[in-house]
């Protein structure tokens, strides 16, 4: 496969383009010191990203009553492994596995 320069140059804008609204805020942000409240309505975000990515795949594509039951099949042990475990990266890697695995032998 050849990559011509202008295809080159177009990945590298594409990758400028996404990486700095990533990265500027955090360059802006650190040297601020940002009022309580504000720290304290900022550490809810992720958890609100959480529940709505989780959200959305439950709830399957098929309209606002359908449920994706391989997603929540898979879930539940998810959920549970991570009140065990209290381990980020190992959830995510088991929830990734087991998607897999159910996927492979279901189909």
């Amino acid at each position: 496969m050849n990559v011509s320069l202008s295809m080159l140059l177009l990945i590298a804008a594409c990758a400028a383009v996404t990486i700095v609204p990533r990265v500027l805020p955090f360059l802006i942000i650190r040297n601020l010191k940002l009022p309580v409240l504000a720290m304290r309505w900022l550490s809810y975000i992720p958890i609100c990203i959480l529940t709505a990515l989780v959200v959305s795949n439950v709830l399957g594509e098929n309209g606002p009553l359908s449920f994706d039951w391989e997603v929540i099949a898979i879930m539940i042990p998810t959920i549970l492994f991570a009140l065990w475990t209290k381990s980020l990266l190992l959830t995510v890697v088991i929830g990734v596995v087991l998607m897999a695995a159910l996927r492979f032998f279901i189909g």
